[in-house]
């Protein structure tokens, strides 16, 4: 099999490939624990110093909240690593480590792991969209979108928008929603297990919190850091699989090798930012191998020329991906909603 970008003028063997993204998926157990170090130290020091600014400003100790919501979203990466076994070496390890990461970020490590294992199997497969696992990129087709009724257009419009899927939603998710096995069929036993025991250890974590600085500071700091941290770990995830060059396609045409270079994205983020996200942006080399730590990410794609060919999202460019929420099948590119009314070409002939 080959593996084609379009535009890019490279073409190289898929096999190929994998086996040179493996060279670099084995974790390196120093840069994991500094990892550690860097990330929890980093949370736990600017959340102290939210707390001190209390008693001067709410305002100016509200300034560090940016800060301590980044080394949340690294912590968060982190727990991603671990989910994928590639922080560690030992499975026990990183379940341990993801745990951890889990009562900081919200977020139930079995259950997000099994979701986000069924995302790297169908990522931008137009046939197995409807499997539950495919939560950063789902969308409609554009012949599906105007099937429906002006309604439901309205609707799937209105919470695709940017400001509620991207600003409202994701502080509710992380915060309300993942307190409750919502959306787990009943034979994930473990996983629905540990949904329960993540809200009890979040619990303890935010009583101890109360009954020690006060249950007004606790909601004053903690509450915008966390909200921070959704906004941003969403965009994060969502932009990577959005875009006007990202792809889809049907089952038939669909392949592992052209879905991470084609639709996957290489997010070329300010220095400061790829630190904080811990260099996801490398979402194809990502996609590519799970098994490569995060911070292994860059190196692979600097060294190999498939990798580094394809075409950079800048930060603006990630921002605008956000409009496009339909894929056209005619056209072959993804398009936004009000491209796609049924009635535009009616209006502008008009």
């Amino acid at each position: 099999m080959t593996v084609s970008m379009s535009g890019t003028g490279h073409a190289t063997s898929f096999v190929e490939l994998r086996r040179i993204v493996a060279g670099f998926q084995g974790p390196l157990p120093g840069r994991s624990l500094f990892q550690i170090a860097t990330s929890f130290g980093g949370f736990f020091a600017s959340c102290a110093a939210m707390y001190l600014l209390l008693d001067l400003s709410y305002w100016l100790s509200l300034l560090l909240a940016p800060l301590a919501a980044g080394f949340l979203v690294r912590i968060f990466i982190i727990q991603h690593d671990c989910g994928h076994q590639s922080f560690f070496r030992n499975r026990i390890a990183n379940d341990i480590c993801g745990i951890a990461c889990s009562l900081l970020t919200l977020t139930p490590y079995l259950s997000w792991r099994r979701q986000h294992a069924g995302h790297h199997g169908i990522w931008n497969d137009l046939d197995r969209r409807q499997s539950g696992a495919d939560i950063y990129s789902s969308c409609l087709t554009v012949g599906e979108y105007q099937a429906l009724s002006p309604r439901a257009r309205r609707w799937y419009r209105v919470t695709r928008h940017p400001l509620v899927a991207n600003l409202l939603l994701p502080p509710l998710i992380f915060i309300l929603l993942y307190r409750l096995p919502f959306d787990m069929p009943p034979a994930w036993r473990a996983e629905r297990r540990m949904v329960h025991a993540t809200t009890l250890g979040v619990a303890a974590i935010l009583i101890t919190l109360g009954l020690t600085v006060g249950w007004g500071a606790t909601v004053a700091v903690q509450l915008p850091v966390m909200a921070l941290a959704a906004i941003i770990g969403v965009w994060l995830f969502a932009v990577q699989h959005r875009g006007e060059t990202v792809i889809w396609a049907r089952n038939a045409e669909w392949s592992h090798g052209t879905a991470a270079l084609r639709s996957s994205t290489w997010l070329d983020l300010p220095r400061v930012l790829q630190w904080f996200t811990g260099n996801i942006g490398f979402h194809h080399v990502h996609h590519l191998n799970p098994r490569v730590p995060n911070y292994r990410l860059e190196a692979c794609h600097a060294r190999i020329a498939a990798l580094s060919a394809v075409p950079p999202m800048s930060f603006r460019a990630a921002m605008r991906s956000l409009r496009y929420n339909l894929w056209d099948e005619d056209r072959g590119r993804m398009v936004t909603c009000r491209e796609a009314e049924p009635d535009r070409d009616a209006k502008a002939a008009g």
